[in-house]
């Protein structure tokens, strides 16, 4: 084999290793979700495409940093699902990544206008907050809130004339963030455990994790049935009830099996509601 195909070979196993070491789904989801709500905010469409990149960036340095900050941790529990931790990747790589990709959602983010701008960077300050230690102590739901009210907030600035969205879309947005925060650490709990890692989710335990996580998510139904003027008395009825239903679904399997994937499942269905909903109120 030649030099460069092995050079090519190398090249593109880094790629793969960074791609998946971005955690990339969260992340596109996240951007996806903030350039529609964009566009629903009057954003044209290079001024999304804008505020894409910058969503974007952001979610990439929040995603390459807990796997550079966390690879020790995460090699000492084992986790060949992390790219640093299982050595696919030097943690140098994607350290290198995780600036990069920080200063270039500066870039993008100011590039919106200072508040739009700011609000944005401060969401992927609290990304960064909670790799850096916030997520081992009871707070860690507070960088979720934070950061997806934030986020909600930064991408109505970014459209035309940089206003505030209404109270309801950032307290939408802080309950899914949260209830996002849960789904993203149940399914580690033993492995983080392990690593000494404990937020909120590790200390309230399974069960009461989904509990929690259901009530938050169907807090943001009630919200989003009740809250956007103009609603019908039918709409606010019909999203009300499903998502309370949904949440006390969730609840009882909870209760029943807190182990099992139903009761995620039906978690995951509220927040798919929640968004669609956020997404439909908010253009």
């Amino acid at each position: 084999m030649s030099g460069t195909a092995i050079h090519r070979r190398k090249s593109l196993r880094l790629l793969q290793g960074l791609a998946r070491a971005c955690h990339p789904l969260p992340g596109l989801a996240v951007t996806v979700v903030a350039v529609l709500l964009g566009l629903g905010a009057g954003a044209d469409g290079p001024r999304a495409a804008l505020l894409g990149a910058a969503v974007l960036t952001g979610q990439l340095s929040i995603g390459w940093s807990n796997d550079w900050i966390d690879a020790a941790r995460d090699r000492a529990a084992g986790r060949v699902d992390k790219p640093a931790a299982a050595g696919e990747v030097p943690v140098s790589a994607v350290a290198a990544a995780a600036v990069a990709a920080a200063l270039a959602t500066v870039v993008s983010s100011l590039s919106l206008g200072w508040f739009a701008g700011v609000v944005l960077l401060l969401s992927v300050a609290g990304g960064w907050a909670y790799n850096l230690g916030l997520k081992s102590t009871a707070f860690s739901g507070a960088a979720y809130l934070f950061s997806f009210a934030a986020l909600t907030i930064g991408v109505h600035a970014a459209g035309p004339g940089g206003t505030w969205p209404p109270w309801w879309v950032p307290v939408t947005g802080a309950l899914l963030g949260f209830g996002a925060h849960f789904a993203n650490v149940l399914p580690d709990l033993r492995a983080d455990a392990e690593t000494g890692v404990r937020g909120l989710p590790h200390r309230l335990g399974p069960r009461t994790g989904v509990i929690v996580m259901a009530g938050a998510l169907a807090t943001a139904s009630v919200v989003l049935g009740l809250a956007p003027a103009g609603a019908s008395a039918l709409y606010s009825a019909v999203v009300v009830t499903t998502g309370v239903a949904l949440a006390v679904v969730t609840t009882a399997a909870a209760i029943r099996a807190p182990h099992s994937a139903i009761a995620f499942r039906l978690t995951v269905a509220i927040a798919l509601l929640d968004v669609v909903l956020l997404l439909t109120v908010s253009t």
